[in-house]
């Protein structure tokens, strides 16, 4: 067999991306109104960004049994399990309980960062193990990556924010600057304010000068992800396209009802991975 990659939900990778490298998928929670309701699993009210519901980690117990199953499948080539950062949700740290009493043939990393930012890094380990490679360079050849990783934000409403707290660096702000649209970075795993914009097209605009001061002319993978807004998402990757000739075209998919839920409607969002 190979070494086998396990992810959670919040990569938002596409089901075929998964399917042809064989990425395993554990879902992370959304709490709405007593119900406990599996990202990815179980159906979810499309506008639960609007609703007062809540999210939760993987659990230990959950994280474990993917990986155990995983291990088996590997035939003991071992499991490299990339992560939404652990500074934006507890699942890192469940899944370091949950792989520990498997250690060292399961390999937990942070990939400090989410959405396709986590996702870029899963499929990288997926690469590497379908070529034949072991669990050990697997698993730093996605530390690696973790460093040419980037992932940028613009919200639409601060709300979701100011509820989640899952920002940090700008509670100052966030309750007084209420006609200011933040253009918001991962940085060491967490979401930090890069630039306050007067208008949400000059923050998608300030985004797009950032993403391509980053690539430059080298290629890159692209990711646009949003929040109810697929016509501002095609035009996002439309322009950079234009702007990063060196760069396939961007995948293109919603954020998700997990991180929805703390960014609110309208947000769009671009992650990279610089290639090596």
């Amino acid at each position: 067999m190979s070494v086998v990659v396990v992810t959670d939900s919040a990569s938002r990778l596409p089901a075929e991306l998964r399917d042809r490298w064989g990425i395993r998928e554990v879902p992370l929670h959304i709490l709405l109104d007593g119900a406990d309701l599996r990202d990815g699993v179980d159906d979810v009210p499309a506008d639960i960004h609007k609703r007062h519901a809540t999210t939760a980690a993987a659990t230990p117990a959950e994280l474990n049994a993917a990986y155990r199953q995983a291990l088996t499948d590997s035939d003991g080539d071992g499991v490299v399990a990339v992560h939404i950062s652990s500074g934006l949700s507890g699942t890192c740290r469940a899944a370091e309980l949950a792989a520990a009493d498997l250690v060292p043939s399961v390999r937990v990393i942070d990939s400090k960062s989410t959405a396709m930012g986590t996702g870029f890094l899963a499929l990288t380990a997926a690469r590497a193990a379908a070529d034949g490679v072991d669990l050990d360079n697997v698993a730093d050849g996605v530390a690696a990556g973790v460093r040419r990783t980037h992932a940028y934000m613009v919200v639409h409403r601060l709300d979701n924010l100011r509820r989640s707290g899952r920002i940090g660096g700008a509670k100052a702000w966030l309750g007084t600057a209420l006609a200011l649209k933040p253009l918001l970075h991962i940085v060491d795993g967490k979401l930090v304010l890069a630039q306050r914009i007067r208008t949400i097209r000059g923050a998608v605009a300030a985004m797009v000068d950032q993403v391509s001061e980053i690539v430059g002319e080298r290629p890159a993978a692209l990711a646009v992800h949003h929040v109810g807004n697929p016509d501002g998402a095609r035009d996002l990757a439309a322009t950079l396209a234009d702007r990063l000739p060196a760069c396939d075209p961007a995948i293109v998919t919603p954020l998700g009802p997990v991180l929805a839920l703390h960014v609110g409607e309208g947000a769009l969002a671009v992650c990279l991975q610089l290639a090596e």
